[in-house]
């Protein structure tokens, strides 16, 4: 919903924000492949090709999430131009609109994390785009603009993930106390034994710490934009994602063998924690981000000082 808002025409949110705002529909964004390292999204191949009036797409998107949900109607697709501008690699991308039931768009099969579906939302779905025929007036902004879109969804998605990621280990420290609390060992119930009662007490340091991170990120964002806070939103981002596993991880361990089972949720819940360190870019590119902005601003008070 972000990217038709920011950038949407008029007749694209007619078309597709007002029902997706009235949760008529739903929508999924294709970004990642299968056969390229998509953490650099320089690498996307998928082909975007103008035919008169329309644009004809090929090619492989995996990891959509919601894909496989009823009411996933529109694919908001990201594709690289066949005549690119040579001189700029940011400006051969575009974002197109591509309506779900449209000729050619192939759902190829539901992914699975750790082995187990994941379809409660629409599951996370490879998807193939064979000669899919669309009108110019589907494009975002225009040919060449996906990165500057794609990034201007991506700020405010990834705080979406770090807020969960709170919420989430929250829950996780909730689950640990209870065990923790009820369970003996040793003649002592297991919080009274200093290893478990430091992890709590970690554990709540490092909510708190993400929470507060997660606050001023946004301020950044709601302040600033989305460009200017980019440092504060990697640093969250990979903030975020290492807290929620360890959280989860400690709660799981204090719960033993019934931790890993289908028997409470934590199993689940590290399975979704997990993912946070690759989705919506692996921490190893926020920290090459977050350094190469560190230094940028350091440089920017050494020259002040002068």
């Amino acid at each position: 919903m972000e990217v038709l808002h920011m950038f949407g025409s008029e007749e694209q949110k007619r078309l597709w924000l007002q029902p997706l705002l009235k949760g008529e529909i739903r929508s999924c964004f294709c970004m990642t492949e299968p056969d390229v390292a998509s953490s650099d999204a320089t690498n996307i191949e998928c082909t975007l090709d103008r035919d008169g009036d329309s644009y004809i797409i090929n090619g492989k998107k995996w990891w959509i999430s919601g894909a496989g949900n009823p009411d996933c109607k529109i694919a908001l697709v990201m594709c690289k131009s066949k005549q690119p501008d040579a001189s700029n690699r940011h400006s051969h991308h575009s974002t197109i609109l591509v309506p779900m039931d449209t000729l050619g768009v192939i759902r190829v099969r539901p992914l699975t994390v750790f082995g187990q579906d994941d379809a409660i939302h629409g599951g996370h779905f490879e998807v193939h785009f064979e000669n899919v025929r669309v009108p110019t007036s589907n494009i975002i902004l225009g040919e060449g603009r996906g990165f500057e879109i794609a990034q201007g969804r991506l700020g405010p998605g990834r705080l979406h993930h770090c807020m969960r990621a709170v919420g989430l280990a929250e829950m996780a420290l909730e689950l640990l106390c209870e065990r923790a609390a009820s369970r003996r060992t040793f003649g002592k119930a297991l919080y009274q034994h200093e290893v478990v009662a430091h992890w709590i007490a970690k554990c709540r340091l490092m909510i708190e710490q993400t929470r507060l991170l997660t606050l001023h990120a946004a301020h950044a964002l709601d302040t600033k934009g989305s460009r200017a806070a980019r440092k504060q939103i990697a640093m969250i981002k990979v903030a975020a994602a290492q807290m929620v596993c360890k959280v989860v991880d400690c709660a799981m361990q204090v719960y033993g063998g019934a931790g890993l089972s289908g028997d409470f949720p934590l199993a689940q819940m590290y399975a979704y924690a997990r993912t946070l360190r690759l989705a919506d870019g692996p921490d190893e590119v926020h920290l090459s981000s977050i350094a190469q902005l560190e230094l940028r601003d350091q440089l920017k008070k050494a020259q002040a000082k002068l």
